[in-house]
């Protein structure tokens, strides 16, 4: 910062630190702006370090919480490096902070903020961790911490267990193996790469948390739920008596013809594709070999050797990504208003119904007592995410397949339902939505949940700091107008939409 900017921010910070309650987020907004902008700082933000820890500690304690995140985020710009200058001047003051920590009466919302800025220092890692420990926060919270401050060992690295915490990760042997069958594969390239994206992951968790904290007051912690432990496949059910119904739908995604069945498999009578059939699981993203008796055998194999992300899904990380994604901090949203949703808005006319990325079936459950389970498909593009469903759903058949080319033919389906999914295929979602539009009959609902990208610029960058598998880039969510257009253009009228927070709640109907 240069002489002529220096003293704008320090009345930037002067304004903030008087501003009535009811301007204090407009001018936190103001001053962030002067100094950061979606992960990057700007040039007068070095030069006011000085100011923000001043203020940090004179303010009184509604306004300490917002001061800790902004230095944090500052701090965060130069990540991975944890020796810039910028992080040199934030770590500077870690006296102050440790003392803040430590210092009776600040209330969670200033506590979860300073874990958030100390969680950039793992040069200080031990002397933190003791001051943090002291505060006896939530379990997640210190774990979150713990991971964020510990450095790499390339010998023997520990990856992908993070989110939405590491103490939410409980493993048994065959998990473990797991991961270090898959680790060891690894470059020290992509070992550091993995070891970052994990990171910025916790970081962003924390971040998100401690933002919407000092902005509205304590989160509700979720209940604890362990991860439950791995399940083994049953022997398949009737394949051909379960797909029967709903083969008329179907068509090959080969050559879009009609699919049979016929011995165990899908088969096209057009290009003779045959397509796995196994556990209730119909396999349209390969095709078995003409003679080969063993596919459905390979593919039961490969259903008993997954691992049981499905389960953790359902039970940890789905919750927890409602919190993060829809600014739910506070459990505004809840189980009971979501089955709400989809009883009073599917509304399917003659036909299957869709359930479109339907993951571990809790939602699927739910479609299933609205419409009837006799009327019910579910797909999704994740194998260990249907081995779960069909455990729980064994009358409902599940379909591996794309959400970007649906295999059913043009106006097949009553309905389609996709709760929670569209943003796990954030690149196809427009070509989704299409295909959505041209599998509906006239009069059929498309219902759907989804999230869209926070107002707030510093909440809408904690939500994209999150790596996840289909996100590596971070996590993407949607602007309203886009959905609006897709939908139009597919040639779907809304006829319903509402959400709190970041939430989208959306009914749309195919008209003709």
């Amino acid at each position: 910062m240069n002489v002529s900017t220096a003293p704008v921010a320090a009345g930037l910070t002067g304004a903030f630190l008087g501003a009535a309650p009811d301007d204090l987020a407009g001018e936190f907004r103001t001053l962030v702006d002067a100094l950061w902008d979606a992960g990057e700082a700007k040039a007068g933000a070095l030069a006011a370090v000085p100011d923000l820890v001043s203020a940090l500690a004179e303010a009184d304690p509604g306004r300490k919480g917002h001061l800790a995140v902004l230095l944090g985020l500052l701090a965060e710009t130069e990540y991975p490096d944890p020796d810039g200058p910028l992080t040199r001047a934030v770590r500077g003051h870690l006296g102050t902070y440790l003392e803040l920590l430590g210092t009776p009466g600040g209330g969670t919302p200033l506590t979860l903020a300073l874990l958030y800025l100390l969680a950039h220092f793992p040069g200080d890692r031990n002397r933190i961790l003791a001051a943090a420990s002291a505060r006896e926060p939530e379990p997640e919270d210190l774990s979150r911490l713990d991971r964020a401050l510990a450095t790499l060992d390339l010998d023997a690295p520990d990856l992908g267990r993070v989110w939405p915490s590491p103490s939410a990760w409980t493993l048994n042997e065959d998990e473990r193996a797991f991961d270090q069958g898959w680790i060891k594969e690894l470059t020290p390239e992509q070992l550091t790469a993995n070891w970052e994206n994990d990171t910025r992951t916790v970081l962003g968790c924390t971040g998100a948390r401690a933002y919407w904290a000092v902005c509205n007051g304590d989160p509700r912690n979720l209940p604890t739920a362990p991860v439950p432990e791995r399940r083994e496949v049953t022997a398949p059910v009737a394949d051909a008596t379960l797909f029967a119904p709903h083969l008329d739908a179907l068509r090959c995604p080969s050559c879009k013809s009609p699919l049979a069945s016929h011995d165990g498999t899908a088969r096209c009578g057009t290009c003779r594709a045959r397509y796995p059939v196994a556990g209730g699981i119909l396999d349209l993203t390969a095709t078995a070999a003409e003679g080969d008796g063993d596919a459905a055998a390979d593919f039961l194999e490969k259903l008993s050797r997954v691992p049981s992300m499905g389960l953790f899904y359902e039970a940890v990380a789905r919750p927890a990504f409602l919190r993060v994604s829809g600014s739910d901090w506070g459990g505004e949203v809840t189980p009971a208003d979501e089955d709400r949703y989809i009883a009073e808005h599917v509304r399917p006319v003659d036909g299957p119904v869709l359930d479109l990325g339907a993951g571990a079936g809790r939602w699927t459950a739910v479609i299933a007592d609205t419409v009837g389970a006799e009327r019910l498909i579910a797909l999704d593009s994740a194998l260990p995410m249907l081995n779960v469903l069909r455990g729980r759903l064994p009358e409902v058949p599940s379909v591996l397949a794309s959400a970007a080319e649906l295999p059913f033919h043009d106006a097949a389906l009553g309905a389609v339902v996709c709760w929670n999914a569209l943003q796990a295929f954030y690149a196809d979602a427009g070509a989704a939505i299409a295909e959505v539009g041209r599998v509906l009959r006239p009069g059929g609902t498309f219902t759907l949940m989804t999230f869209r990208r926070s107002d707030d610029p510093v909440y809408r960058y904690f939500q994209s700091a999150h790596r996840f598998p289909q996100h590596q880039g971070g996590l993407q969510l949607f602007d309203r107008d886009d959905l609006k257009r897709w939908l139009a253009d597919a040639g779907l009228t809304v006829r319903e939409e509402s959400g709190p927070g970041t939430f989208v709640f959306l009914t749309a109907v195919r008209e003709h």
